[in-house]
């Protein structure tokens, strides 16, 4: 086991607060603690926190081309808690995400892409796949294979910035880009501008 200090761009678009994560066996694992309040949870991992609010089943999904989870319309699946590994069709094209246990050691790189701009032109809130509210500006990812929810460090390896987002939805499903990022996270990883990146995405085991 070994400690790693990473730098990650959290609190403005030029500041930089070190992080220390425990690495296990090549295994990301970092400290978490839970608090609840009415009708929202908010999950504190390392720097970052995240507030998860349940959306409302007349809200839109953020990804209309879900057409099905588990073999059930994707907001019956998210209403009855079927989503987090459960295979799902998007264009006719059915996708297994991986288990739980696989998804633990994950470690893989690609290209980055951002979605959020399309939600802020559209009247009332958005729907992650697995039923949380779509906030653009916060830090959280879609992801094609792996269970949702869960957390992800993600590193731009054009400047080295790296982050912990949660994945909650579904995408993106364009040829060559292996996760999407909202806006908000690719603004302090350093490519909204560009629009895509090259990244490395790492499971984060959770302890606390």
């Amino acid at each position: 086991m070994a400690l790693v200090t990473l730098p990650c761009l959290f609190l403005a678009a030029c500041g930089v607060v070190k992080t220390t994560y425990r690495l296990t066996k090549g295994t990301v694992v970092a400290v978490y603690k839970v608090t609840k309040f009415a009708g929202k949870t908010v999950y504190t991992v390392g720097e970052f926190t995240f507030d998860v609010v349940t959306a409302p089943l007349s809200w839109p999904l953020t990804h209309d081309g879900i057409e099905t989870i588990d073999g059930l319309s994707p907001k019956e699946a998210i209403a009855q808690g079927r989503v987090k590994a459960s295979p799902y069709v998007v264009f006719g094209k059915r996708y297994q995400p991986m288990t739980v246990k696989e998804a633990e050691t994950y470690r893989q790189k690609g290209v980055a892409s951002w979605y959020g701009n399309e939600t802020y032109r559209q009247p009332g809130g958005h729907m992650t796949a697995n039923g949380e509210a779509f906030k653009p500006d916060g830090l959280s990812a879609a992801h094609k294979h792996l269970p949702l929810p869960m957390f992800v460090r993600v590193t731009n390896l054009s400047n080295q910035r790296s982050l912990i987002v949660r994945v909650n939805d579904r995408g993106p499903f364009i040829d060559g880009r292996m996760i999407d990022l909202s806006a908000g996270a690719a603004k302090k990883l350093g490519f909204y501008e560009a629009g895509t990146a090259q990244v490395l995405v790492e499971a984060v085991n959770l302890e606390g």
